[in-house]
């Protein structure tokens, strides 16, 4: 079960088109959901009233739990195909989907984008394939579902399938080699297996699709980068950081350097689980004993790295940013706090070099005053104190970021060039 490789899958689309039951009946399909939970579902649905919201439910009970920081027994949000062990990341509402979607676990390798055929597109299905797009998302599966509701008939999913492609296409998604599927996520028609009723439609089934993406590449050959989450100080073993190895190869014995303290210490040993490890690859989260770095120098948000290239410490940096939710506007000057890998501080907005049309991507407006929600923009930015900050291109967790403000995030971006803070 778990040498298969994990991928990180995350559904959207308009709140009414059918994301929730999608992703019940997928678990439902593939066996993650039981006959017996989905028959537990089933009854709850129909008490509520909502007779045919039961594969919903599945999801909504696992949020409501997230929340109420409970477990419920139905709580499977991982489901395994032939090839892959998936992992799935619920993108509810737009404040949580960001949040998910940049908090450093969860990156989703791929992304499915649900759509009705019966209502066709809204705005939020296309806001939602821009952000992924903005996000550095690069695999995507596209549902046209409520097929039932329609007559399985290929006129509406043709017209559906017209009109997406006319939105995405210019956003840069290559529509001649992304899936697009005609299913019903109620009836479970194409998900797991091939519809007798849309003998029309050759291409694969929704869990087919899952089998076609492609293993991301863990960046074993780049330099290290591990983001620390915490620091702790243990009797026989001193420093203890904790933290996920996000590029490169940990190995006890190595040479590393703290940044932005600018100290080289030496790992001792690796843990995992309570685990003792020769190396630590992308994707593992590790404690390790640390020498030689003073506990002072090493604390939530630091960057570990290899000595002979260094983590980047940014003077500042340019982004592309999605304004997901202001009440205003944002200006010059504006200071919010940063999220970016495991780092928050605030840094300051110095230049709004240019805005872009959302629907194309391309330029809309140079050096506009201020850029509010909906806004997609590429500005300057500089960090009230030091902090690790690379390019997107070069370590994406390192380089994609959530700005809050007011409880709330209100942008999302990625790094596209930093200007390096000179080390003393």
């Amino acid at each position: 079960m778990a040498d298969k490789p994990h991928l990180n899958l995350i559904f959207t689309g308009h709140v009414d088109h059918g994301k929730s039951t999608t992703v019940g009946r997928i678990l439902y399909d593939t066996g993650a959901l039981s006959e017996q939970d989905l028959r537990k579902l089933k009854e709850e649905a129909a008490k509520m009233g909502k007779a045919t919201f039961e594969f919903a439910f599945a999801m909504d009970r696992l949020k409501e739990e997230r929340e109420r920081g409970v477990t419920i027994d139905i709580a499977h949000k991982d489901f395994h195909t032939a090839k892959y062990y998936f992992t799935i990341i619920d993108a509810p509402g737009h404040k949580d989907f960001i949040k998910n979607m940049i908090t450093g676990a969860s990156q989703a390798d791929a992304a499915v984008i649900v759509c009705s055929a019966k209502e066709g597109i809204q705005a939020q299905t296309i806001e939602h394939a821009f952000l992924l797009k903005v996000l550095g998302v690069s695999q995507f599966i596209i549902g046209v579902n409520k097929m039932d509701a329609v007559n399985f008939e290929q006129a509406p999913y043709d017209k559906v399938k017209a009109e997406l492609i006319a939105k995405l296409k210019p956003m840069g998604y290559k529509t001649d080699t992304i899936p697009f599927i005609p299913y019903s996520a109620y009836q479970g028609d194409n998900i797991n297996k091939k519809s007798e009723k849309m003998t029309w439609y050759t291409g694969p089934t929704m869990v087919e699709a899952f089998d076609m993406l492609v293993e991301p590449k863990k960046p074993t050959d780049k330099p290290l980068r591990l983001p620390i989450q915490e620091v702790f100080t243990i009797t026989g073993q001193g420093t203890v950081p904790v933290g996920r190895v996000e590029a490169g190869i940990l190995k006890p014995n190595m040479q590393v350097i703290v940044m932005p303290a600018n100290k080289v210490g030496e790992v001792k040993t690796i843990e995992m689980h309570h685990q003792i490890l020769t190396q630590a690859i992308p994707g593992d989260n590790v404690g390790f004993a640390l020498k030689g770095v003073d506990k002072k120098d090493i604390m939530r948000g630091n960057v570990l790295g290899d000595p002979k290239n260094p983590p980047q410490v940014a003077e500042e940096f340019t982004a592309q940013i999605v304004v997901l939710n202001h009440p205003t506007a944002i200006g010059k000057n504006y200071t919010p706090v940063f999220h970016i890998h495991t780092a928050q501080l605030a840094c300051q907005i110095v230049e709004i070099m240019e805005k872009k049309d959302p629907k194309t991507g391309l330029t809309a407006q140079k050096n506009p005053d201020f850029i509010k929600t909906g806004d997609v923009a590429i500005i300057r930015i500089k960090p009230t104190k030091p902090v690790v900050v690379e390019k997107y291109a070069d370590f994406p967790a390192l380089g994609r970021f959530a700005i809050r403000d007011m409880g709330q995030t209100v942008a999302a971006g990625i790094v596209l060039e930093v200007v390096p803070k000179k080390m003393a």
